[in-house]
């Protein structure tokens, strides 16, 4: 499914999507397109990309290609989304104890367009950290 969605090809055009956007948060999805863990995750933000194109906008890095981020974000993982708004990467508390990113494919569509409305009006107020509206710790997935 990563061929519907966006594609960055090197750092410069990264930066600018993650400069340029004034009024939506920028979703960066960085990993291989041949990644498992990524086809599941590309699966969901193609199909939340046209509700959510008011106030988001998602692109894809693929970390082999442009491998300029994989130590500033710390990209190790085999997928990554991460949240920008206004030149500004903004934290979500998802409960597990790293609030960068979300590091593996959320499989529900619902619960990832809760996240980022919740990111984008935590952002709009300023805010750098914004609470999840569900706790991923795993005493509670299981």
């Amino acid at each position: 499914m990563s061929y519907l969605l966006r594609h960055l090809h090197n750092a410069f055009h990264v930066d600018q999507a993650i400069k340029n956007e004034g009024e939506r948060v920028t979703i960066i999805r960085f990993g291989c397109d041949s990644d498992t863990t990524c086809m599941e995750m590309d699966e969901v933000l193609m199909k939340v990309a046209e509700k959510i194109r008011k106030f988001a906008v998602i692109y894809l890095v693929d970390i082999k290609e442009v491998p300029d981020f994989n130590v500033m974000y710390e990209l190790y993982d085999p997928c990554t989304v991460m949240f920008f708004f206004r030149n500004k990467h903004i934290m979500v508390d998802l409960g597990t104890g790293n609030n960068n990113k979300i590091n593996w494919a959320l499989k529900d569509k619902e619960e990832f367009i809760a996240i980022v409305e919740t990111v984008y009006r935590g952002a709009k107020k300023g805010r750098g950290l914004v609470v999840s509206p569900k706790d991923y710790s795993t005493k509670f997935m299981y």
